[in-house]
């Protein structure tokens, strides 16, 4: 629990004694609390129109998502709920892997309750309620959506079982995290990672640096990833229906395949890849 008590929360060892879940506590949430999820979300609200694809945005409006205090989970869940049947559970932090895939397969999202502290405002290694509600809740609102991280839920016991929850965990981390989406005007965002993010905002669609791929699912978790950097490697999706169709089939066979393949490095092109942009790496090559 060393990142969390780095961020000042409040709620880190609450999780131990409470199986994870936790209550929220909204009432606690101090001035400042509030100020700065504010301030979060005021940047984020500047930088959102014509990047983020319109279904988060619409979703945000429909959801009513507060702009001046950090939202109140229950009534969140209850207008999440009406929609798609989906809750917001409040947690200290990151949870274990098997919990975490319980929550999902039944439609409820961990959500960590504490916000950042401010000399982390721009960037923290943990999630927290910012990254948390106001990056993924908003696309459970969508029906498909909302259908398609119930199904990767569900999915993740076998992951486990198999010993393969790394490629489970790429498929999550480069779409649920850090997806890009086609429309008709162009590449728009739709992973929380990026929609939380002022400067991946704007990275990720107009930078030179990095590549930007389209789809394929065994690509995806063939591929490792950037934890604490942008991302090297964007993938793009067609359409949520896409994500849904894919987490839909039997993942048994392509274990079985991802078993004999080799890992590719975040950086890579493929002889196979369908490439939109070839990075140029400009931006990484500078950081090393």
């Amino acid at each position: 629990m060393a990142e969390a008590s780095q961020s000042h929360n409040r709620y880190a060892e609450a999780g131990l004694k409470t199986g994870w879940t936790i209550p929220q506590e909204w009432r606690s949430y101090t001035r400042e609390e509030h100020d700065r999820w504010s301030r979060l979300v005021a940047r984020q609200e500047k930088l959102l129109p014509g990047r983020a694809c319109d279904a988060f945005l619409e979703a945000k409006e429909t959801l009513k998502l507060p702009s001046h205090s950090i939202p109140d989970f229950e009534m969140l869940s209850d207008r999440l709920s009406r929609l798609t049947g989906w809750r917001i559970a409040p947690v200290a932090g990151l949870i274990p892997d098997d919990v975490f895939f319980d929550c999902l397969a039944n439609r409820r999202f961990p959500a960590g309750a504490f916000i950042r502290s401010e000399r982390e405002l721009d960037y923290l290694s943990e999630p927290d309620v910012f990254h948390d509600v106001f990056g993924h809740v908003p696309l459970l609102a969508d029906p498909v959506y909302a259908r398609f991280l119930e199904a990767y839920g569900k999915g993740g016991q076998r992951a486990m079982q198999r010993g393969q929850l790394h490629n489970l965990a790429r498929l999550y981390w480069y779409t649920v995290e850090f997806g890009l989406i086609r429309s008709r005007d162009g590449l728009r965002i739709f992973g929380a990672g990026i929609l939380s993010s002022p400067g991946e905002t704007i990275f990720s669609l107009t930078d030179t640096s990095p590549n930007r791929i389209a789809f394929d699912l065994i690509r995806i978790m063939r591929t490792k990833y950037v934890i604490s950097d942008y991302q090297q490697s964007y993938f793009v999706i067609e359409s949520f229906e896409q994500l849904l169709d894919q987490c839909y089939q039997d993942f048994g066979a392509l274990y079985d395949r991802l078993q004999a393949a080799r890992d590719v490095e975040p950086y890579e092109i493929l002889s196979d890849d369908r490439v939109i942009t070839t990075g140029d790496m400009r931006y990484f090559q500078s950081r090393h």
